[in-house]
């Protein structure tokens, strides 16, 4: 198959994938459109290896996202963001990837762009499993700062099944990787995926206990994510943070660190 097959036909697959995610209503109309742009770059550039990473994570997130969504709806006042994801999620957790798919076909040289892909990854989908599963913890979570007991869906908690959570996540990426390329090893694999994706883990609840948006409500009396308006519809307040590093630069920055601590364990292991 030439190139432009290649491209057409991943294309073809990103918008077919992108409109059945937005029929079962796990993307908005905007986040169909952002994945079927970003998906059919990656799939048409980088074929069925880069593919199916982005579907375990994609497909894994989901599923944890509707499995799970009942028992979090009591915190969705927190989170920026509901279930269905638009625009803005979408490029944070796989347009850095659509970045470095093009590197890849433009320098096919290195290997790098490859398990920087596998880092970030693994990075967006340790976050991911962390957020959906780490609320179910039995005991409240804690700052990752200072280790003070926060309340769950708080941006920097951590907890025990939290990180749990977080290392299951990136070593299905690890394990995706090495079933797609086996002649990498299973070992450099892993060791990229999760290594990648506890950092990027790490940078992302770091940046969340200190330097993203966080704003109050004064009617509910509550610290949330959500902006200009609280759930209940009453304007939100900044209590603290940057304006501008709202939750999907936080996880763009997660990407990227992830993508570049796996990058070097590549680099030094191979």
């Amino acid at each position: 198959m030439n190139l432009a097959m290649q491209i057409g036909l991943g294309f073809f697959l990103g918008v077919a994938i992108a409109a059945a995610a937005w029929k079962a209503g796990a993307l908005s109309g905007s986040g169909a459109a952002a994945a079927a742009l970003s998906g059919g770059l990656i799939f048409g550039l980088g074929g069925l290896d880069w593919a199916a990473l982005l579907l375990t994570f994609f497909i894994s997130s989901s599923l944890l996202s509707r499995a799970f969504g009942r028992r979090k709806a009591a915190l969705n006042e927190k989170f920026s963001k509901g279930h269905q994801r638009d625009w803005g999620q979408v490029l944070a957790n796989g347009g850095l990837g659509a970045g470095l798919v093009i590197l890849a076909a433009i320098d096919q040289e290195h290997g790098l762009w490859w398990a920087a892909f596998i880092g970030s990854m693994a990075a967006v989908n340790a976050d991911t499993w962390a957020t959906e599963l780490g609320v179910l913890s039995p005991t409240p979570p804690r700052l990752v700062t200072t280790g003070a007991p926060v309340e769950r869906g708080t941006s920097g908690g951590v907890s025990l099944l939290g990180s749990f959570a977080s290392l299951a996540g990136a070593g299905l990426i690890g394990l995706a990787a090495a079933l797609v390329r086996p002649e990498d090893g299973v070992g450099l694999a892993l060791a990229a995926a999760i290594g990648g994706g506890m950092l990027g883990s790490l940078v992302d609840s770091l940046l969340g206990a200190t330097l993203q948006a966080i704003y109050f409500c004064p009617s509910c009396q509550k610290e949330t994510e959500r902006h200009p308006r609280h759930t209940c519809g009453t304007l939100t307040t900044q209590l603290r943070g940057l304006a501008w590093l709202n939750n999907d630069w936080v996880n763009f920055l997660c990407a990227l660190s992830g993508a570049g601590g796996a990058a070097l364990i590549w680099w030094i292991i191979r």
